[in-house]
């Protein structure tokens, strides 16, 4: 049996990341700095942003699934959230680099586009925005996943450890799609993110996946739900909020995706297959 260690397993999306794991037959390892709420598997409390600690609890790994950041550019300063956001990724990645473990997944945003939390927010230059879309962060926190995404594929050259960088839309448990239909209707709503969304399941297979798949080096993908999280037509959105983008490469006939999920879909043998509209009543 396979053994799996998840940072971050005791938060949001980390416990159904750990929790499909376990599922799947994996001996698993949460690693944070809290315990968990699921308690489904062991968790050992460390702080990965010392390499000590991160040889400590990769320790017998054959994979890693690392979720553990600071989620989002204004709950801590900038500094400690970019400190803590890549040093605990280069800690990661070199601890699985020393004990000779052969893949790895990191948490990647949406965000690491530059839309999410600049100051003037840019349009796209294209919808749907895939993994080649530049990457033009104004804020610590997408340019620490930018900087993540760099130091994985450093660590791939150097090693060729596999290390999938999932770009992840909007994560949303299932006890959230309550809350949609106070926005679903206004297109200034959520058009940060451009309008995405993934389930925290489909989220957690989607790192299953990474882990079980052979030969990618060091990829990026995006991780988002095949529909927007609007009830207004995906033409419409872009028409009414940003209306100078005029490269579709899409047809975009109906609610479909504007963060592109095709190279996971190809990559990964993926598909999301939790959606709010068959939660929540339009």
């Amino acid at each position: 049996m396979a053994k799996v260690v998840v940072t971050g397993g005791s938060g949001m999306l980390g416990r159904y990341v750990v929790r499909e794991f376990v599922q799947q037959g994996y001996e698993v390892l949460n690693v944070d700095v809290k315990p968990s709420e699921d308690p489904v598997c062991p968790t050992l409390i460390a702080d990965l942003e010392q390499l000590g600690e991160c040889y400590s609890a990769l320790t017998g790994a054959d994979a890693v699934v690392h979720l553990a950041a600071i989620p989002a550019a204004h709950i801590r300063t900038p500094e400690v959230t970019f400190r803590n956001n890549v040093m605990s990724t280069y800690n990661i990645l070199q601890a699985a680099e020393g004990l000779g473990i052969r893949k790895a997944v990191i948490a990647s945003s949406e965000s690491s586009y530059g839309i999410v939390f600049a100051v003037h927010p840019p349009a796209p230059k294209y919808v749907p925005v895939d993994e080649s879309h530049p990457q033009l962060p104004e804020d610590s926190y997408g340019l620490s996943k930018v900087v993540n995404e760099l130091t994985a594929d450093m660590f791939q050259r150097r090693t060729g450890m596999q290390i999938v960088s999932l770009r992840l839309g909007n994560v949303i448990p299932p006890d959230r799609y309550a809350t949609f239909p106070s926005f679903i209707h206004d297109p200034a709503e959520r058009e940060r993110i451009l309008w995405s969304y993934i389930d925290t399941r489909d989220a957690a297979t989607a790192c299953r996946l990474a882990v079980e798949a052979e030969g990618l080096g060091a990829v990026a993908l995006n991780i988002a739900a095949d529909d927007s999280s609007m009830a207004i037509r995906s033409r419409e959105l872009m028409a009414a909020r940003y209306p100078g983008v005029s490269d579709f490469r899409a047809p975009l006939e109906a609610h479909e995706t504007l963060l592109s999920n095709e190279k996971a879909k190809q990559l990964l043998g993926w598909q999301p297959v939790h959606f709010w509209r068959d939660e929540v009543k339009n």
